[in-house]
């Protein structure tokens, strides 16, 4: 028996397919570089990052594109030929319009290469798709009307993908408006025993979400919605430990066992803060009269499935200690950049950042950071910089998005004097401006300083020591870390879609893109 999640931390709206007996899930980035998490299991238990596929500037560039925009939930399928994704980048979210541009690339291999993208359309978001028995390619994606007549979620729109022409043909039609729940987005079509099946996620990204399903005898319709309406939700069972459930995708095991893997979060503290962010889990579910039930029964989505592996928790609770002297490690990503060489390097000396734009930055920030997977653990680097003025810093960050992060930075006063200084951008939307828990503290004009932080749930304390040896003490108030999360964003939990990170950042306000050096990071559960 397997406890959810299966992807801790930041990884959601998960597309799952099977080629042979390896099953690879798809999870959005968003504006984290570069795009789309691929993890692999042969169990459905036990994962590993398998590649971020959407690796070069040919492919994405999210440079100007906000926060909680960048790539959407992708698509993963597998034809008998190769691999397709399909996925948004979205330009912007926030008012009536959304600029949200549909794409396909390819692979013989998962590992790729992957191919130059293929633009499909910009009608709205979470495409999908679906090949036919047939041979025929369908493309489905939510439609957006920024009209609201009645709704902005306007239904499922389905048109056919000619993939030697490499564009849509033929007519468009919309063939599903979801039940009364709304929000009807995340489609993705499947063929069983004659029927077609729509599976949707409902309901919003937040505490009222949705997997719902529909079926049709014809790919165009009319579909009938499930019994239940919902395969399964929590929203009305504000307490259970297993939230925000919702955006999911169908398998099916060798053996003929079947599983939903969907995306949830698990809130904290009063305010129901999901501090780490909005995470992949699994549900076994089976067919009953030609329609998808919960294998429990029911409607609540099971914090405790029977998978067919046994979990190996040790490997993923383990510290992490990494040294750079072979690259960037895979658990970290950097923002929105295809030119990671302006940003950081890595090597015998450890990892390098060249500080560039403000932290927070739309553009070109020197911001390299992992995700934070677990409730508690301590975090540990070491920094060699010599800051010329209070322009130039570098230091540990604990970060969500531009108006939601705290960061220990090695800095100067006007005159040049070495500090430490705590920046706090609290819940900081739409001024966007700092605050300083404490007071600077003086440090040497020369040598490392190792930076550290606790987080024990809602709780994060930074701490200090000069050199590699000295002791850490603390520094500043005990802080909110709950605010590093969906609901604590600047857009509340419907408009935030990413998790809480911590990372290293350097940052040049003067524009002479100034180093530092990074000895080390370590990532100790607790």
């Amino acid at each position: 028996m397997l406890t959810n999640p299966i992807l801790p931390g930041f990884n959601p709206d998960p597309s799952i397919c099977r080629v042979g007996d390896t099953y690879y899930i798809a999870t959005s980035t968003f504006e984290w570089y570069p795009g789309v998490q691929i993890h692999q299991s042969t169990d459905l238990a036990n994962w590993t990052l398998l590649t971020r596929p959407l690796n070069r500037a040919s492919q994405l560039d999210m440079r100007g594109s906000p926060d909680s925009c960048g790539v959407w939930a992708p698509c993963l399928s597998h034809d008998g030929e190769k691999f397709w994704l399909v996925y948004t980048h979205v330009r912007r979210k926030d008012g009536s319009f959304k600029d949200t541009h549909n794409y396909i690339v390819t692979a013989t291999d998962i590992a790729g290469p992957w191919s130059d993208p293929v633009y499909v359309n910009s009608s709205g978001f979470d495409p999908s798709l679906f090949h036919d028995d047939d041979g025929r390619k369908w493309f489905v994606n939510m439609l957006w009307d920024h009209r609201a007549r009645p709704n902005m979620f306007a239904g499922i729109r389905l048109q056919e993908f000619d993939p030697v022409a490499g564009r849509l043909v033929g007519p468009r039609k919309t063939i599903w408006h979801g039940t009364d729940l709304g929000l009807t987005e995340g489609p993705h079509l499947y063929k069983r025993n004659g029927w077609y099946y729509l599976l949707t996620a409902e309901g919003g990204t937040g505490y009222d979400h949705a997997v719902s399903l529909a079926r049709s005898r014809t790919i165009d319709g009319p579909y009938e919605t499930h019994p239940q309406k919902h395969i399964f939700t929590a929203k009305d069972h504000p307490l259970y430990p297993l939230q925000r459930t919702g955006h999911g995708d169908w398998v099916e095991t060798p053996d003929g066992r079947h599983y939903i893997v969907h995306l949830a979060g698990r809130p904290i503290t009063q305010k129901k803060r999901c501090v780490l962010g909005r995470e992949t889990a699994i549900q076994e579910v089976e067919w009953r009269d030609d329609w998808l039930w919960l294998e429990a029964g029911g409607v609540v989505p099971q914090l405790v499935v029977d998978v067919p592996g046994l979990r190996d928790d040790a490997g993923l609770d383990g510290e992490r200690v990494y040294d750079f002297r072979s690259g960037l490690p895979d658990d970290f990503q950097w923002l929105r950049t295809p030119e990671p060489e302006r940003i950081f390097s890595a090597g015998e000396s450890g990892l390098r950042l060249i500080g560039r734009e403000s932290i927070g930055s739309w553009f070109e920030q020197a911001l390299v950071a992992r995700r934070q997977t677990h409730f508690r653990y301590d975090a540990e680097t070491i920094v060699e910089v010599a800051p010329s003025d209070e322009r130039v810093m570098a230091g540990l960050v604990a970060y969500y998005q531009r108006y939601n992060f705290y960061y220990l930075a090695v800095t100067a006063d006007a005159e040049g004097n070495r500090e430490l200084l705590i920046l706090s951008s609290e819940s900081s939307f739409p001024d966007g401006n700092l605050r300083f828990p404490a007071a600077p503290v003086p440090l040497p004009a020369e040598g490392a300083v190792r930076l550290a932080l606790s987080i024990r749930e809602a709780k994060l304390q930074f701490f200090y020591g000069l050199g590699e040896t000295g002791d850490l003490m603390p520094v500043g108030p005990v802080l909110d870390a709950s605010l590093l999360s969906d609901e604590g964003g600047a857009y509340g939990v419907d408009g935030s879609f990413t998790g809480a990170f911590v990372g290293m950042a350097a940052n040049d306000l003067n524009g002479t893109a100034t180093p530092a050096t990074f000895g080390y990071f370590k990532y100790r559960p607790v």
